[in-house]
């Protein structure tokens, strides 16, 4: 049997969370006897259209040149050269499934061309996409967290907002009606898919909100493959507290919100950074600006040092703005036994248990982080107690027997 996963991006040319995933899980399924395909948008300069093999499965990438926002936003409509290609992918692959794992940058006509072909599709929803064209549910104008469309007025404000164009409100009738129009038809396509895979409760919960009947979206949980042990000592009093992020260094993930906090902390501790300064490089440097001697910047790091820093740990820190749909790393740090410190809010209180094996606080309340930050440099005996209440993670086989199964159902049922 064959399945066609289709991305946004792809490694290498992209590494982030979604696009890791499906390279990983593409390779488990194809080991598992399936005929496995990747169909992806490349955000090259240069235009082209090729298939090439990569980790023993045919990647099908195009690339129509790079995109402003603006474009990207409108590509959800029309683009006569990835349809073209689209229907050359099908013709040569022949999927018997198709898994969507997120359509930023492509056109919603390759789904409608499943439907007219009477191939299954299923969406994972990784985000708030399929509603919000941020994807994160951060505001344009405040980048503070949204609260949904509000009849698409605060969409429309998100327009102007990313145009740099004030005098955009002019036109504010004909971009609400692009907006329902958006709406209208993604919502469309996600009545039509087998299954909607949501990977929390928090993100099923929210696209019910806006919508999505319930019963459609089925909860699979991603799970982890870690490539370390979990550290089996305890950390004697006074000696140094290590805290680690690892992540985006972006607004939303709230990283300034962790130094204000920590430089007013005492004692004696260090925070170490993970994470590439290349993609924001404005808040980068406000970072390294706000940081003092006790904290140091590692840059990008592969997967293998990612999964030794976080067994180095005493404690990881997720400061997020956003509500995260799932947060692998919170995930991988609590499966080597580290705890996790993380903003009350998103799918993050699925996984932390608030002084169990983490700490759940305040989003953006400094003062609160540096109290709680304070108490575990001052008591760290805390850190071993919750060290010691860590349950098994989900592990990425067992994911992966979930998603199989999952298939099966679709093209045996």
């Amino acid at each position: 049997m064959k399945v066609l996963y289709v991305v946004h991006q792809y490694p290498p040319e992209f590494i982030g969370g979604v696009e890791v995933y499906t390279e990983e899980l593409a390779q488990a399924i194809l080991q598992r006897g399936w005929q496995v395909g990747v169909f992806h948008r490349s955000y090259s300069q240069e235009k082209f259209q090729k298939v090439r093999q990569l980790g023993g499965l045919p990647i099908f990438s195009i690339s129509v040149g790079a995109l402003s926002p603006s474009q990207r936003f409108l590509s959800t409509w029309r683009q006569p050269a990835i349809d073209d290609f689209w229907k050359k992918t099908l013709d040569q692959f022949k999927p018997d499934l198709v898994h969507i794992q997120h359509l930023m940058g492509l056109p919603e006509s390759i789904l409608e061309r499943l439907t007219q072909l009477d191939i299954p599709y299923i969406i994972t929803l990784w985000d708030y996409w399929w509603v919000c064209a941020n994807a994160n549910l951060l505001t344009n104008y405040s980048q503070t967290a949204c609260h949904g469309p509000r009849f698409f007025l605060n969409c429309t404000r998100c327009v102007v907002a990313r145009s740099g164009q004030p005098a955009t409100w002019i036109a504010s009738p004909l971009l609400l009606g692009l907006l329902l129009d958006r709406n209208r038809r993604l919502n469309n396509l996600l009545r039509g898919a087998m299954r909607l895979l949501s990977p929390s409760i928090f993100v099923r919960d929210w696209y019910k909100r806006h919508g999505v009947p319930q019963n459609h979206i089925h909860i699979v949980r991603p799970g982890v493959t870690p490539l370390t042990q979990p550290r089996s000592y305890r950390k004697p009093r006074g000696e140094e507290i290590r805290f680690l992020y690892v992540g985006g260094l972006a607004p939303n993930k709230g990283v300034h919100i962790l130094l204000e906090a920590l430089r007013k902390v005492k004692g004696k501790f260090q925070l170490s950074i993970v994470g590439d300064i290349s993609a924001h490089p404005h808040y980068a440097n406000l970072l390294h600006r706000m940081a003092d001697e006790r904290v140091t910047f590692l840059g990008k790091a592969d997967r293998l040092d990612v999964w030794r820093a976080f067994a180095d740990a005493d404690a990881v820190a997720v400061p997020s703005l956003w509500h995260e749909t799932f947060c692998l790393v919170a995930h991988e740090a609590l499966a080597v036994g580290t705890p996790v410190l993380a903003s009350e809010m998103g799918a993050l209180t699925e996984a932390i248990r608030d002084g169990v094996n983490g700490l759940l606080l305040p989003p953006g309340d400094i003062e609160a982080w540096r109290i709680a930050l304070q108490q575990l440099v001052d008591n760290p005996q805390i850190l071993d107690r919750m060290r010691s209440q860590m349950t098994a993670p989900l592990y990425f086989e067992q994911h992966v027997d979930h998603i199989e199964n999952i298939y099966r159902e679709i093209l045996e049922g």
